[in-house]
This record gives C-alpha cells, structure tokens and sequence, in this order.
C-alpha cells in the first residue's frame, strides 16, 4: 500500500494479486461499471442512472447497515453516492472515474482501477491495482480511508477469484 498526502489532497494507491486468473479474464468483470455490487463486499446496489447525457455513464451505488441498537426495529442507514465514469481503456485494462453527489462525506474522489499481469506474465495470476485522488474526508484520516480502500479491494479480489474458480464465469469471461 502506497501513500502520499499532497498538500491538501489525499493519494492512495492499494494492490491485490489474484493468483490463478488471467488478467484477460479479470478485466469483463471490472468493465462493467455498473455491476460492483457483485464484487465489492461492502456495496448492496450498483446500477446505471439515467443520464440526459447518451455518452455519460453515472452509476448509484449503496450499502446500507442496521442502526447499533439493541432493538431490531431500527431502519437501516443506507450510505450512497453517483459515480461518473471518465475514461476505459480496453487495452491498458484500466478505468477511472469520479464521485459525484453522495451522503458519506466525500467532497472531491477520482479513482483509477487497473488490471494487471502479474509480473508482466499472464500465466501467474494477475493484479487489480485501485489508485486515488481526493480531497480529505471530514471525520477520517488518510490511513483510515486508504485500510477501507485496501480492504473492500482484497474483498474483491476474493469474490472475482471465487466466482472465476467455481463457475463458467471463467470461461464466459475469456470467450468476450
């Protein structure tokens, strides 16, 4: 995990190396930007907003926590945020994208999601490398923000790892 507060913007990047899927297999899955819910532990919903735009892409994506109470009562609290997609880029396997209207705090957020081969071979596994720029997040620090980067990453390293070991998933995605 790499860091560096640059004046008053924060910049973190996280890795996670994926030991048996191909780079080629990995990168479908994270292309599709309006499916992380599928992928990331921590989000429940993750769909395409409409847009006036045709060439914009804003996804909403949510997750939602029952209240600490001692009653089951209690509402969930549901944390959201729209997420405009920037830029793909179908042969550096990468994608970059901004956060937009949310109710977590988040003032100012551009993240970077590469596919990697590891060690610039295919055949041993591959990386998904996360990098961002934002603004600090009122309430949290750095080290905070980048353990909750670092951690929904290697939750999603696991969950494509399962789904590509388990299923023709593999297969599906390497075929497109």
């Amino acid at each position: 995990m790499a860091t560096q507060q640059l004046e008053s913007k924060w910049e973190g990047k996280s890795i996670a190396n994926l030991k048996h899927p191909k780079a080629e297999q990995v990168w479908p899955l994270l292309e599709d930007f309006c499916n992380f819910h599928h992928w990331l532990p921590n989000i429940d919903a993750c769909h395409q907003m409409n847009s006036d735009n045709k060439d914009e892409i804003i996804r909403y994506c949510a997750s939602s926590t029952k209240p600490p109470s001692s009653s089951d009562d209690g509402e969930a609290i549901v944390k959201w945020c729209h997420e405009k997609l920037l830029t793909v880029d179908k042969i550096e396997r990468c994608l970059s994208y901004e956060v937009l209207n949310n109710n977590i705090g988040i003032k100012s957020y551009v993240s970077t999601l590469k596919v990697l081969a590891s060690d610039g071979n295919d055949e041993n596994g591959c990386q998904i490398e996360w990098s961002f720029v934002a603004d600090p997040v009122d309430g949290l620090t750095l080290e905070l923000f980048l353990g909750y980067v670092d951690s929904s990453l290697q939750g999603m390293a696991e969950n494509i790892e399962n789904a590509l070991e388990s299923s023709k998933l593999g297969d599906f995605a390497s075929s497109n």
